[in-house]
């Protein structure tokens, strides 16, 4: 079973930053696309950022241009950088990944337990 375990959240002001680190572990290939979602409370869990092996990616338009995610293959760690956080940006953060890009981005194979951002104003 694949694991993958989310840290870095935390309390931060508006226009402030984070750095969210995935590790994931069990039976895993290398060559998974990776990515990121959020759910705040009362809210649809949204996509936010996702990657391939190569580092090709796409972003969310809400978080294009503030945010940015790169993986770490011998370390088998996914990254999303925060900036220019705005409350808006207030959720749990899921760490997800599947065999390729598109199914990362809409039906993740696996998640993580998430880890709390809040921004506040």
């Amino acid at each position: 079973q694949v694991q993958l375990v989310e840290s870095g959240g935390g309390l931060v002001q508006a226009g402030g930053s984070l750095r969210l680190s995935c590790a994931a572990s069990g039976r895993t290939l290398s060559t998974y696309a990776m990515g990121w979602f959020r759910q705040a409370p009362g809210k649809e869990r949204e996509f936010v950022a996702a990657i391939r092996w190569s580092g090709s990616n796409t972003y969310a338009d809400s978080v294009k241009g503030r945010f940015t995610i790169s993986r770490d293959n011998a370390k088998n760690t996914v990254y999303l950088q925060l900036n220019s956080l705005k409350p808006e940006d207030t959720a749990v953060y899921y760490c997800a990944a599947g065999a390729n890009i598109n199914v990362v981005a809409t039906t993740p194979r696996y998640w993580g337990q998430g880890t709390q951002v809040t921004v506040s104003s």
